[in-house]
Parts: C-alpha cells; structure tokens; sequence
C-alpha cells in the first residue's frame, strides 16, 4: 500500500491504515506513506483514516485501462492502423484523481523529414476506471508525427479542473462533434502538382527538390490554437496560431518559406514544442513554439475569463535577437532559472525570460535531449545537462553542463560527430550529485566532470523513481533496471510482457510520472494491441518520506510538457537523490 503525502498535509501528518474495515497500522509523522500488509489478499479493501481515501488491490500487479481503438482508414489510398501513444493526465472533473488524456497514432504517422499522407491524429480523454469521456479528432489538416502534435494539459483557469490546449486546424473535430474553421477545406499537397501560389506545376522545385517531395505536406491554409474543455472535449476558444508559416500571411510560396525558415517544404516550419509556464509567478501561461533547427518563435498565451490572447511573441528573426537562431531543441523545459519568481522557458541551447525577451543563448546549437534540475546540489541553482548535434556550433562538444541562470558552459566533453542521446541523473551514491553520460562516449561523469570508472548504463534514455531509495533507476523502453555501481552492470527490476513502448527508437513510455502512491514514479505503457493502458507502479516498501512529486512546480510542469516532440523525462526544482 501507498498513498501520497501532500505538500499541504500538515507537518508530521499522521496517517491510520485500515483493511476490510480494521486498523492494521499507524503511520508516525516522520514515517514513510508506504506499507507492506504480508495478510493482505486480492479481495482486501483499503482506507486510510487521515482521508476520505479508499483503495483496492492490482492483481496482476498494474492497472488495467480499456481503451477504445480506433478504425482502420486509408489515405491516399494506403491502408493504417492506430496505436496508442503518448499520454499525459489531468484533473478534468475536480474530483482530485487523475484522468489519463491518450493520443492515437495512425501507422503512417510520417516526420517531418519525410513526404506522404498520414491519417489524422486522435485525441481521447479517459478515467482511470476507463470509461471514455470524449474523443477529438484533428482532422486532415494536421500532419501526424512526432513534431505535429503536443497537447497540454493543465488547470489553465483555476477552477480546479483541468483544460487541453494544442494547434488545430480546419476541420478539427472536437468532443462535442462541433467543426473549427472551415469542414470541408483540405489543405494537403497533392502528388504531382506544386500548389503553392508561386509556383504553377514546375517539375523541379526551386532547390532541386522533386515536386512529389511535398506530397502530404500541409504547407497552406489557417492554423489555430484551440483550449479544449477536459470534462467534454468542446472546444472553449480558439485563436489563430502564432507565428503563421509567414508574416504576410497564411499562404507563403516556396522561396517565402525557404528564406523565412531555411526551407521551403515544412522541415523547419513545422516542427513544434509546446509547454506551460508561470510567467507571472501566479497563473499559468500555454507555450507554443515553432521552428528550432535555424529560426526560433515561442509564443505564451493566457487563458482567462474564457479568451486566449496572446502575452508575448519571441522571434530569433527581430534584429538584436539573432544570436538566439538554431539553438532550439527537440523539447523544451520550464523552470524559474533566475530566482525571481517567475518561469522561463528553456529552448534548448536558449532561455526566454519570462517577460518574453531573450535571457541567454549558449551557442551551442541544436539538441536532441536536454535535462534542467538542480543536478549539482553544491552549485547554486539550477543547471542544465545537454546533448548537441551541430558540431560547428556547439565546438565539437558532444554534451554539456550549464549554469541555468547564465549559461555558462560548467564542464564538457568532446565529440566529433552528432550526439543523439543523454541523461543526468543520480544512480551512484559515492559521488555527490547527478551522474551525466552521453550515447557516443563510453565514460560515466560525475556533476564535476570527473570520469568515474567503469563506464555508464548501456542506455541513455529516461529515469524513474521506483525502488525504495533515493537514486534514481533507468528507464528504456519498457524495462527499469538498476545500476549496479560496484559491478557496472544492471539489475532488471521489471520488463513487463505485452507491452510496448511509443516513437521507435526514441523508445519511451507513453508516461513516466508519479500519478498514484506515494512519491515514486507509475510505468504508463499501451499494450501490445493498444485495447488497454497499463499503469505499473513499484511494489517495493520505502522508508522516505517524501512529499508527491507532483506538488513541485518544475516536476509538475515536466509531466505536461513530456509529450513534447522527443519525450523527455520530468525532474524535480530540488535535488532528489542520495543524501
């Protein structure tokens, strides 16, 4: 059994466990909110005393969420499939549990890099009994793939119920069956023709590029950005999306788009991050940015009384501001990194303040991961660990540590080709601090920079929070293993069968957060034919006393924005490690 401490729980909150109806333990103020019962069966119910709480078991050791699968459906005469994929939660209803927001994938979900139709990308809403609360369909005017789609999800408000927010189009469906913008407008390249204005059939683009290369781009037509109602899936307001894919409007030809963003067919336009910030340290903002590779545009919205309207637009393109092009990441992250009270937003290799202008730029250039926490307990504030691709830019540094507040470079390591993959977090407990290591160096770091022997875990993907103590264990894929720090090796502590994990060799959970129990991380993973959810959670007893993870703004706001472009995974404004 385990149960969440609160940040509003008072201090040294005692807790009472009942089964069936009988005390079985008291929990002492300084005591963890976790508890073996060794009598306990798969028909025992659980309360506590403190809570108007209930429980009861997992059987088989998760929790099973139905899922209701889509149709098959065809594009351009092509046959697809959905998948579930990523997922994110909210208190839709304001009944203080989490409800579990899943995005359906068709199978000819398509990159940026790549031409050709895809299916439309499904969002549905669903309680964690799995009962499906509503269904919105994006339509044929929102490309699928990993750089289209980020929904937020978040008490934009204050009602205490949560809303979802992302970019939508013409023919966008939303829970309630209503269109937004025009129902019959489809804005798709077609095969074999050029229908951009400037251009009248050319067989050859502009570049060399063959006009089939736009086939099942959307390269035209209106954008919006839509906050969708997390009870019934309506849409509440909807404004046009900033920037448009040009300033002098929402129809740019080809060499428009090739000299505004570095190309002339959607690979830099329409690769989008989206988050949520506190930009006045008090009401949430919606972060909806396009563009990272060479132009940079963060646009934050508020959400009040109803309306969207935007707060600031930052353009690495408005004079003064060039230094800040092409340090944009595949995700972002939010912290307070200057100690004012407000949110920033963390770009990449670039911080926007949070009045909207530019805080510092690295110069680094793009990345494909990116982890922002209090890392090195011993340094003031937060810092920044990155990995970098463009080598001329970042200086032939493969990865590196930042000071967050102003970006000075802290340690790095070398590298003479891209770096794809790394992480920081805490798995060795002799040294102090996170452990930093990258997929294209065979040594382990320290927060220092010093090399510790023995080389690093096979993996650089995500970390979770799941055994007992503090360190945190690895998470690739579907498997959580634990490091080994006196063998150098791992320990597999689960690998579920019948599951799978989301976006190919990126490989990540459709969650990773701690939703349930106490301050330990949940597993959301689909099955292997996406006619369920499961939600794992650790069965392993604790003695830490920690208060949920999710009443820490930094980790909060890291769950919402983890479906983000290349998932990343949430930490913490604190350092959570060993003591």
């Amino acid at each position: 059994m385990s149960w969440r401490l609160l940040a509003t729980d008072g201090k040294g909150a005692r807790f009472t466990l009942y089964r069936d109806g009988k005390a079985i333990a008291k929990i002492g103020g300084a005591q963890a909110t976790s508890y073996l019962d060794k009598t306990g069966t798969a028909t025992s119910r659980y309360a506590l005393a403190a809570r108007d709480a209930g429980a009861v078991t997992w059987t088989n050791g998760y929790l099973s969420i139905p899922l209701d699968k889509p149709a098959d459906g065809r594009a351009d005469g092509e046959a697809y499939s959905y998948s579930a994929n990523d997922a994110s939660v909210g208190d839709l209803d304001g009944d203080g549990r989490y409800e579990l927001i899943v995005k359906w994938y068709p199978s000819i979900a398509k990159d940026n890099a790549f031409s050709g139709y895809t299916g439309a990308t499904l969002i549905d809403a669903y309680t964690l009994e799995g009962k499906k609360l509503w269904r919105i369909n994006l339509g044929p005017n929102i490309r699928s793939g990993a750089h289209y789609t980020q929904f937020m999800v978040y008490d934009l408000d204050g009602d205490g119920k949560a809303e979802i927010a992302m970019k939508t189009a013409d023919g966008t469906v939303d829970g309630a069956n209503r269109m937004i913008g025009d129902p019959h407008a489809n804005w798709t390249s077609r095969d074999g023709e050029v229908d951009i204005q400037d251009r009248t059939g050319a067989k050859v683009l502009p570049d060399g590029r063959k006009v089939s290369e736009l086939k099942g781009r959307i390269l035209k037509g209106p954008e919006y950005l839509t906050v969708f109602d997390g009870m019934t899936g309506r849409a509440l307001a909807t404004a046009p999306y900033a920037p448009a894919r040009d300033p002098s409007g929402d129809n740019p030809g080809y060499d428009q788009m090739k000299a505004t963003w570095g190309d002339g067919y959607g690979n830099r336009s329409e690769r989008y991050l989206a988050g949520v910030a506190y930009l006045d340290g008090h009401k949430p903002n919606l972060i909806f940015g396009r563009g990272y590779y060479a132009r940079s545009t963060v646009a934050a919205w508020d959400y009040r009384n109803g309306k969207l309207s935007m707060r600031w637009l930052f353009d690495s393109a408005t004079p003064g501001n060039e230094k800040y092009g092409g340090n944009g990441n595949h995700q972002l992250s939010i912290a307070d990194v200057d100690g004012d009270g407000r949110d920033e937003v963390f770009y990449g290799s670039m911080v926007i303040d949070d009045n909207g202008k530019g805080l510092w730029s690295s110069g680094l250039g793009h990345g494909d991961a990116m982890h922002l926490s209090d890392l090195d307990p011993t340094h003031p504030g937060l810092e920044k660990f990155g990995v970098h691709e463009v080598m001329r830019m970042s200086g032939n540094r493969g990865a590196a540590m930042l000071d967050a507040r102003t970006g000075a470079i802290l340690w790095s390591t070398p590298a003479d080709k891209d770096t794809g993959r790394g992480i920081a977090i805490d798995i060795d407990p002799r040294h102090p601090g996170a452990e930093a290591w990258a997929s294209n160096s065979r040594e382990l770091y320290d927060v220092k920079g010093n090399v510790i022997p023995g080389g690093h875990p096979r993996a650089a993907n995500f970390g979770i929070w799941w055994d007992g103590d503090r360190l945190r264990e690895l998470l690739d894929g579907k498997k959580i293993t634990k490091w080994d720090w006196n063998t150098a090796s791992e320990q597999v502590l689960l690998d579920p069968a019948g599951v799978v994990s989301n976006n190919g060799t990126k490989a990540n959970p459709s969650l990773s957060a701690d939703i349930l129990g106490d301050w330990r991380e949940e597993l959301v993973v689909p099955s292997a034919d996406s006619s369920e959810m499961r939600i794992y959670t650790t069965p392993i007893p604790t003695g830490e006393r920690i208060v949920t993870l999710m009443h820490d703004p930094v980790y909060r706001l890291g769950v919402a924005w983890q479906n983000t472009a290349y998932n990343q995974p949430p930490h913490t404004s604190y350092f959570l490690g060993a003591k």
